[in-house]
């Protein structure tokens, strides 16, 4: 990047006696100079390769931006080369954050330990990419592309992190069957046993969905099976074609209804009329309003449905109850009085919903004993980070003391007979979870050693570390790429993009190269380092490219991975089984029954 495009010239001195190393090669004497610049087999330089991996990495920009700005600095190279250059990148940052794993375990180790935070992630099923983080310090300290999140798998996974970086202080999982069985295996194989913690977010969130998934699917197949949502988008659009190029007109006659402060129970004849009918129906449609920003099960998009078409259908009784002259206004009210019948009727949407809102109700009654409320969960781990470890430690005190005060009031309400069968359900899945998970809900207060000051700190009780960075990474590649879906890319992007984040980090950069102007530097390093080995005759190891990958993760357990997707679609193996298909399959010979079989057939 210093000097742009330039033709090298180098004079290779080799020893006159012929000397050789223990690896066999002469003995040689290269230009240093060309060798602290230029890497390997290659004609770009380590500046350059540093420059784009921290553009496509760091700061997210597409192959045509990082193309012009080197353009600019006389640097030209096609798209490709970037794209080699920038995995290239990931190689060697992996190998530089292996070589530096004694000082890294040095530094943990040296403030008390440090809490492991494991999850994985992925798009649609494809690209699983699991990730192992230190909790105090916010580094990545591996991650893997998986085939699936299989115990086995994990487990593998986990044993090489402890042996690079030691053996964590906790642990922080979420509540899948996979990784709960390789924390515990790997509990099980440490000494002292680890502290294992389960985050109270997916226990909240499992729970949740087990109370309520079976009342809101149903509810949803009910919505479908009328088509009620399909026949008030039909509505819609026919009121917006019959109102035409009127439609503003309409909308600010609908606008001056609605600062009415009479609130009398009509609503305006004519093309004013029809356009109130027409928002009414958009209002309900839009029920999802209600749950900006959540997922299920705090969300519940379904019952925000029901209760918008029970009070849109009252509204419209109410409006058909009340003197109109104006016959089309009255007849797009009765239409939409039509769609919304099946309110009307306490078979099967009431009963259903009633049973919904009794378990919603219970979960809410969770949600607030554990303190966990998503939608401000920004607001509330900003106010965490403020709380000193006393301050934590006593929350968590209380928040286990409003959890067991839960736990003993869902014990005496349960019923013991009964027409009530679907109350003493809910609680009893309540209990269960608890009962199940309940032992790792609480122990975040870790004590440091003496040699680190033997004082107390607090674990994080959710994964939310985790969930955020892999929300802030997914974030950062939908804003590169420009696509929703990100499965495509997720599937081709290397495992060591999760560890280029902590290169954000000012503390991991100085331990490995004491800053990002020197990482290049930091990479001629280990080019020397590895080149000495191979003229000592010494086998690396160390090299992300050439390490062989573990037999877990070579094993293949997913149904259509990406490389047998390449297979299956190739046109030789559809052009053999189209010919084969079509093809007159060979008479075998039937064999007669025996005569045992013909007697008791005759029998």
């Amino acid at each position: 990047m210093e000097m742009g495009q330039f033709e090298v010239r180098e004079t290779v001195h080799v020893c006159a006696a012929g000397c050789r190393h223990d690896s066999g090669a002469l003995v040689i004497r290269r230009a240093s100079s060309l060798g602290a610049q230029i890497m390997p087999e290659r004609s770009v330089g380590y500046d350059v390769m540093v420059c784009i991996g921290l553009e496509r990495f760091l700061h997210r920009r597409q192959r045509e931006e990082i193309r012009k700005n080197l353009a600019d600095i006389g640097v030209y190279l096609s798209l490709g080369e970037i794209s080699n250059l920038a995995w290239l990148f990931l190689v060697y940052l992996e190998e530089l954050h292996n070589a530096r794993s004694d000082k890294l375990r040095a530094v943990l180790k040296g403030e008390g330990g440090w809490p492991l935070h494991a999850d994985a992630t992925g798009e649609d099923g494809r690209g699983t990419l699991l990730v192992v983080y230190a909790g105090w310090r916010n580094w990545v300290l591996g991650s893997w592309k998986i085939p699936t999140e299989r115990a086995e798998v994990i487990l593998s996974c986990l044993r090489e992190v402890v042996l690079k970086f030691g053996a964590p202080c906790a642990m922080m999982r979420d509540l899948g069957a996979g990784m709960t069985n390789a924390m515990n295996t790997l509990s099980n194989e440490l000494e002292p046993d680890i502290r294992i913690l389960a985050c109270h977010s997916h226990f909240l969130r499992d729970i949740g969905k087990d109370l309520c998934s079976p009342a809101h699917v149903a509810l949803r197949g009910l919505f479908r099976e009328t088509k009620i949502r399909p026949k008030l988008r039909a509505l819609a659009r026919d009121l917006g074609l019959k109102l035409g190029a009127e439609i503003e007109q309409a909308r600010k006659e609908v606008e001056t209804w609605q600062a009415q402060t009479d609130f009398t129970h009509s609503i305006p004849a004519g093309q004013a009329g029809i356009a109130t009918v027409r928002a009414l129906a958009q209002w309900i449609l839009d029920y999802k309003a209600a749950s900006t920003g959540k997922d299920f099960p705090f969300a519940r998009p379904y019952l925000d449905l029901y209760d918008r078409c029970v009070v849109g259908r009252r509204a419209v009784d109410a409006y058909l109850c009340s003197d109109s002259d104006d016959k089309k206004v009255t007849k797009v009210l009765t239409r939409l009085q039509r769609i919304l019948d099946p309110m009307a009727c306490d078979v099967p949407f009431s009963r259903i919903a009633l049973r919904l809102r009794m378990r919603v109700a219970l979960f809410d009654e969770l949600r607030v004993a554990l303190r966990l409320s998503p939608g401000t969960r920004q607001a509330e781990e900003a106010t965490a980070a403020k709380l000193s470890p006393q301050q934590k430690s006593t929350e968590l005190c209380l928040i286990r003391q409003q959890v067991e005060k839960l736990k003993a009031s869902l014990e005496k309400r349960r019923p013991k007979r009964g027409p009530a069968i679907d109350t003493r359900n809910a609680i009893d899945t309540v209990l269960k979870h608890l009962e199940d998970h309940g032992q790792y809900l609480w122990g975040q207060e870790i004590q440091l050693p003496a040699e680190a000051g033997g004082a107390t700190r607090m674990v994080e009780r959710t994964n939310n570390l985790l969930e955020n960075f892999f929300h802030g990474m997914k974030h950062a590649e939908r804003r590169r790429s420009g696509r929703k879906n990100l499965a495509q890319d997720f599937e081709n992007l290397p495992a060591a993009a999760a560890l280029a984040y902590n290169l954000n980090h000012s503390d991991y950069v100085e331990i490995i190269c004491g800053s990002l102007d020197g990482l290049a530097d930091a990479f001629v390093q280990l080019d020397r380092e590895k080149h000495r080995e191979h003229l000592s005759g010494i086998q690396s190891t160390d090299s992300a490219a050439d390490k062989p990958i573990p037999a877990a993760l070579r094993t293949e357990s997913a149904s259509l991975p990406r490389e047998d997707r390449r297979l299956v679609r190739n046109k030789g193996i559809e052009q053999r089984i189209n010919k084969a298909a079509k093809s007159r399959a060979p008479l075998f010979p039937v064999k007669s029954p025996s005569p045992k079989i013909l007697c008791a057939t005759a029998e």
